[in-house]
């Protein structure tokens, strides 16, 4: 019977939202770390616009009791994917109150030890759907206004979209109670716990921004969040239209799965961008906090109606981040970028056969050519009108949902821009008409030098060498640098060393950087240039850097490892990592050999990150330093949340397991694993 009933709703969901108007709902959750769980009483107010015998909300594996309709019992049927309302329902507004709980596999993650005072909780919607956690709408057409209470430890913070309008506690526990005043979409829900200090600034427009960071990184407020005001003042501005949440919240979370995600009005993003100030130079937040916020805008204010027409969300986001960065960078780092991204566009049409318009298509289709499609129309129909059209389309379309057509009938109003070829051209094609890209770019100076040097990559280098010369000798944009570093790798070190002493000689970072990377065998000669790329502040310079020393010159190890043993690099470790790997594969130099080893296994356990443990096994792995301990933690990271990291696990295994001491060794550890850890485990042995 329960598989009927899925049916019939399945089929009547399609029409649901035509039939009833979700307008709002209240809830009051608890949430228990240890057992990973969530529980709760959920109200829904919804009005019905026409006779339906059905009502479905989303729900994933969870189970329900109390069920109440206006205040009444009512038949209910969970099908482990749905709540299914029975009844005849007749037009009106009507209320159903009910209890949930929940213990999900997606969408709510558990980080950290809730015994050892270091618990996270997160959650992400998108594309995992809020429906693993809270009863709610998979379809993204359904927008209602939610309103959420939160009892959690008192020592937590808890965070989720909206005003904080209350908070009380009764000692060990805290009711934080959070209010939307518009409606969203369910993936756009949040919640997150754990032990942050926040800072609050003020927009230009007397908007809070709340800035969030754990308590062990306060020192690093300014580098993390060191644009933020500037992108929020410079977006209102450069869109047009008021910030529609009245508060915008950002908050760093542990093993987050994406870069960041644009929860309304509360930003999660990952730990990765959490930096000093050396660590701003290759890993800052700027992009991805001018990306989320444009989403608030473009995504929360306004939704895409099916994925087909996901571009007006990531298109939209990508290429208003990248105006932030103009604003902020300069023109010639916009320009930079675009030609960058075009060329990862033509690169991708050679296989990729399915458009932007179309659910199925690629993240590069769906942000950087969707990106690249609105560059080219605004450059088209000019500054002005480009502006005009987004104010209105975001003004007449708030907190709905859109098409892409919606968004070409605006442009019709204000231009004659023929939509019909642009649409053609940049959304229903996979090919990239080159003459009209190359007349978007060489407006602008150094796109004109990339070109150029595009161009001529496959001549000699005595034809191009002057030009080289001339390039590297300039205040020519960075990028410009780096490609006439890149078209030297392949040339014999006598030919290159005259541009290398170039670079070498000044203070340009990436281009320094670029040469770093580019000579995996350093000659003797080149020997104390290359060192001083160990004093620039850039942790991925001196990453790469410590590493090809000590690879090629033994003599040197010593001083190499005595200049770097207090090196920590970004939050991940990355220097410290290498460092212990190549102070215990370095017997000469004098260190407590047991202590190092042990420090370094500890990177890999679960008291860190996927990214710090990924960086420890891998050079644990990559240097041989392997035993039970290294092992387990191979095998938990095969559990993991985070697919990049549970891929590496497993793909690390299959390798040691052609090996028989080491297939003998995970053999041996398999009756200490846990149940989830034996599974894949035992999946990887047979």
């Amino acid at each position: 019977m329960k598989y009927f009933f899925l049916f019939i709703s399945t089929f009547l969901f399609a029409q649901q939202t035509k039939k009833v108007d979700f307008t709002s709902v209240s809830a009051h959750l608890s949430l228990d770390a240890v057992e990973k769980s969530i529980s709760g009483t959920v109200n829904y107010s919804f009005e019905i616009l026409k006779p339906i015998d059905t009502l479905k909300i989303d729900a994933q594996n969870m189970n329900f009791s109390k069920v109440l309709l206006n205040q009444n019992n009512v038949q209910f049927i969970n099908s482990g994917k749905q709540l299914l309302i029975v009844y005849p329902f007749q037009k009106g507004k009507k209320q159903l109150v009910f209890d949930y709980t929940a213990t999900p596999k997606q969408t709510l993650y558990f980080v950290g030890s809730a015994n050892s005072d270091d618990a996270q909780i997160w959650t992400q919607g998108q594309g995992k759907y809020t429906s693993n956690w809270f009863p709610s709408f998979d379809d993204v057409n359904e927008k209602l206004i939610f309103n959420i209470k939160i009892e959690f430890d008192s020592n937590y913070q808890v965070i989720s979209n909206g005003i904080l309008k209350q908070k009380n506690s009764n000692g060990k526990k805290t009711i934080w109670q959070y209010q939307m005043e518009k409606p969203m979409s369910s993936y756009l829900l949040m919640l997150a716990i754990g032990k942050f200090e926040k800072k609050i600034q003020f927009s230009k427009s007397k908007i809070p921004l709340e800035l969030y960071l754990e308590n062990k990184d306060t020192s690093r407020f300014e580098p993390t969040y060191r644009y933020s005001a500037r992108i929020f003042n410079f977006l209102e501005k450069e869109i047009g239209v008021k910030y529609p949440w009245g508060i915008y919240k950002q908050v760093p979370v542990r093993d987050f799965l994406y870069a960041g995600m644009e929860n309304t009005s509360a930003t999660l993003f990952a730990t990765r961008y959490v930096v000093d100030s050396t660590g701003f130079v290759d890993r800052n937040y700027t992009n991805v906090d001018a990306h989320e916020l444009a989403h608030q805008w473009f995504g929360d204010l306004v939704t895409a109606a099916s994925g087909k027409h996901h571009w007006l969300q990531e298109g939209f986001a990508t290429y208003y981040a990248l105006l932030v960065e103009k604003s902020i960078y300069g023109e010639d780092y916009f320009y930079s970028k675009m030609y960058e991204s075009i060329q990862q566009i033509k690169y991708a049409s050679r296989t990729d056969s399915i458009p932007i318009l179309n659910e199925k298509a690629s993240s590069l289709s769906f942000y950087q050519k969707g990106a690249w499609a609105l560059f080219a129309l605004h450059q088209e129909i000019g500054d002005k009108k480009f502006k005009k059209i987004i104010k209105k389309y975001l003004k007449k379309f708030a907190y709905k949902n859109v098409t892409t057509e919606d968004f070409f009938a605006e442009i019709k109003k204000v231009s004659r821009f023929d939509t019909d070829s642009f649409s053609k051209e940049w959304l229903e094609s996979t090919s990239i008409n080159t003459p009209n890209v190359n007349k978007l770019l060489v407006k602008n100076k150094i796109t004109k030098i990339l070109l150029e040097l595009d161009k001529i990559k496959s001549k000699p280098l005595a034809e191009k060498q002057g030009f080289f010369k001339l390039i590297l000798m300039s205040d020519a944009h960075y990028s410009a640098k780096v490609m006439v570093v890149d078209q030297l790798k392949n040339e014999t070190f006598e030919a290159k060393k005259p541009f290398l002493d170039l670079v070498m000689n000044s203070k340009n970072l990436p281009v320094r950087q670029a040469v770093a990377y580019s000579l995996p065998k350093i000659p003797e000669g080149f020997r104390m240039d290359y060192e001083s790329l160990m004093d620039d502040e850039s942790y991925q310079t001196q990453e790469i850097a410590l590493l090809y020393l000590w690879r090629n010159f033994p003599k040197q190890r010593l001083d190499y490892l005595e200049k770097s043993k207090k090196w920590i690099g970004f939050n991940d470790y990355n220097l410290r990592t290498l460092w212990l790997s190549l102070a215990l594969m370095t017997p000469e130099y004098s260190i407590n050999k047991q202590e190092a080893i042990d420090e370094l296994i500890s990177y890999s356990s679960e008291k860190y990150e996927a990214t710090t443990r990924q960086n420890a096994l891998e050079k644990l792995i990559g240097f041989q330093i392997i035993n039970d301990t290294v092992l387990t933690n191979l095998v938990k990271a095969t559990t993991h949340h985070m697919w990049q990291f549970s891929k590496f696990g497993r793909d690390s295994i299959r390798t040691l397991l052609k090996n028989q001491e080491y297939k003998d060794a995970f053999l041996r550890i398999l009756p200490s694993l846990d149940k989830k850890e034996q599974f894949q485990l035992n999946r990887l042995l047979n």
